[in-house]
Order: structure tokens, then sequence, then C-alpha cells
């Protein structure tokens, strides 16, 4: 069961990992228009399709569930929202190896320890203390990958005819990191609608799926308002039905199936991970998105004018990540102490 674990969430960063690389190769479309379908895609349609499908009428799971978990869904949903708009602009910004680099680190670190403290677990086992050490190397990693950053942008700054100052774009992800990290908090903090889920006889997958709807839906809500106000700013509305807009489309939508699926095959994970599922499965799956969305922005082309120096040190960062995931996927083969 851990072993299959493992695999769901080896898989989810897997997606997650890739789910920005359309936005790089989107040419027609503005931001705003990206997002909006991204968003529509992954909050809304893909999360009440795998509801209904699994679990039929969720409601009676809701009632079921404590009003404290439930409220704790919404808001930390809501208040993810914020953070997925400034890691869309941080991608738009830095790229998909940088931006990821810097978002997933900063939510890694925050969203595996903060569980564990919540829910009273945080004690010196052999299994918390091997998770430490992979979350230390990942963040350690994220430094290196971070410096291997910077060196590219002063190279591409010489190398243009004018600087291309990108400090916004790094607090925007420093921001998104931050926010993203209260994902997975909100989601320990409604772990217990999936506990009533299963009182009512549902599977802890089809269960889980309700905290899926209920966080992505309200997380949803920021980010089609700013959507919405850029379209109308910018007049770029007009762009999804402009002339072959069937690529951008496709692209769009596979951008947020790519991004819900990762969130599903992460729920599936987490039960079968042990007690602290979401603890060990959070850095696990995101240094394997981490590491996939690194490999995709060197073959878009992101370090072309990078220079040796920090192409090998962004070599050492991800190198750096693989022993983090082998170091968290180790800590899920330890029972307590």
């Amino acid at each position: 069961m851990v072993a299959l674990g493992v695999i769901y969430a080896v898989l989810s960063g897997l997606a997650n990992g890739l789910f920005t690389t359309p936005m790089k190769i989107i040419r027609h479309w503005k931001w705003e228009n990206i997002w909006l379908i991204f968003i529509l895609t992954a909050c809304w349609g893909m999360p009440l399709t795998v509801v209904l499908s699994t679990v039929g009428d969720f409601r009676p799971v809701v009632s079921a569930a404590p009003e404290a978990a439930v409220t704790a869904a919404l808001a930390f949903g809501f208040a993810w929202g914020f953070g997925a708009i400034l890691f869309g602009l941080s991608v738009d910004r830095l790229g998909v190896s940088l931006a990821n680099t810097l978002v997933l680190g900063l939510s890694s670190a925050l969203g595996s320890l903060v569980p564990l403290v919540l829910a009273g677990t945080l004690r010196l086992e052999a299994r918390q203390l091997v998770l430490f050490l992979g979350v230390a190397v990942f963040i350690a990693g994220i430094a290196v990958c971070s410096a291997a950053g910077r060196m590219r942008d002063a190279a591409e700054a010489r190398s243009a005819a004018a600087p291309q100052p990108s400090a916004v774009g790094y607090l925007f992800a420093i921001g998104a990191g931050v926010m993203s990290a209260v994902f997975n908090i909100g989601y320990s903090l409604a772990l217990p609608i999936a506990a009533a889920g299963m009182r009512l006889g549902h599977s802890s997958f089809r269960a889980t799926n309700v905290i899926w709807l209920l966080m992505l839906g309200a997380g949803a809500l920021p980010n089609i308002g700013y959507c919405t106000l850029l379209l109308a700013r910018h007049r770029s509305a007009g762009l999804f039905v402009a002339p072959a807009p069937a690529p951008s489309w496709g692209l769009s939508l596979l951008m947020g199936l790519l991004w819900g699926g990762s969130i599903f095959l992460y729920g599936a994970a987490t039960p079968l991970l042990g007690d602290i599922g979401p603890s060990i499965g959070w850095p696990l799956s995101l240094a394997v998105g981490l590491l996939v969305a690194n490999l995709m922005g060197f073959l878009l082309g992101e370090w072309r004018r990078a220079g040796g120096e920090a192409v090998s040190r962004m070599r050492l960062g991800i190198g750096m990540l693989l022993a983090a995931i082998v170091l968290c996927a180790f800590s899920t083969t330890l029972g307590n102490a």
C-alpha cells in the first residue's frame, strides 16, 4: 500500500511539473486568456466531474463533516487562490524552471512541516528525521538552483540590448510559495471531511475528492476575478475567438487537466502513506514536479544564454533534488519509533 502511495505521489509530481509548459508554447493569447481557461478546467470543471462520477450527491458528506473542517477547506482554498495568481505571474516573468524552483521549494518546506505541528505529531522518530533531512536537502537544492537562476538573469541582461530586471517576478514567486503551502495546510485541516465521507460508506479516495471540490472551487474565485479584470483592461477577450484559436484552447485545457490530475493523484497518495501522509506526500510530489519543471525549462531553451557556470550549478541543484526525492520516499519505509 505504501509503495502504491509513493507511485501516486510521483505521478502527481510528474503532472504538476508538466502543467506550466504550455504557457511558454502558447503564442497568440495573453496571460489572462490562458490562466482563465486553466483555472476553469482545473478548479471547477475537473473537480465537479470527478466528484459527481465518484460520490454523486456530495451534500450529505459536507453536512456530516465538522463545520470547522468545511470552513478550513473554503477559507484556505480561497487564500490559496491568490497564491495561484502569483504563481502564474511568476512563471510568465521568470520562466518554467526558476519560478517552479522558488515556489515549490518554499511550499514544500512549509507545507510538510506545518501539518505535523498542527496535528501534534511532530516528534523525533526515524521516519520524521529522514523526512526532515529530505526537506533540508530539498531546500539546499532550491538555494543552488536559485543562485543559478540569478546567474542566468545576469547573463541575459548583459546579452540583451537593455537590462531585464526580474525583481517583481522573484517577489511573485516568494509570495506564491508561501501561499501555496497554505493549500496543504488547509487540506490537513479539512481531512475530517474525508472521514465523514468514509463513515457514509465512501472510499477514502472518493471522500477526499469532496475536499478538493470545496478547496479548488473557492480558490478559483480570486483567479476568475483577476482574469476578468485583465480581460477588460487589455481588451483581450476577443482572442478567445480569434482566427485559429484551437491550439491555444487545447493547450490551456491541457494545463488544467494536468494540474487537476496532480491534485487528485496526491489525494489518492496521502491515505496510503500512513498517519503523516500529507507531510510525506507533499515534499515528494513537489520534488518530482520541480525536477520535471527544470528539465522542461532546459528543453524550452530557458538556459540557452545562461553560460556554463550557471548551467553546471543548475545541474548540481537538480542532483540535490533527486537526492531529496530518494530521502522522502525512503522515509515512507520506516515505521513509527
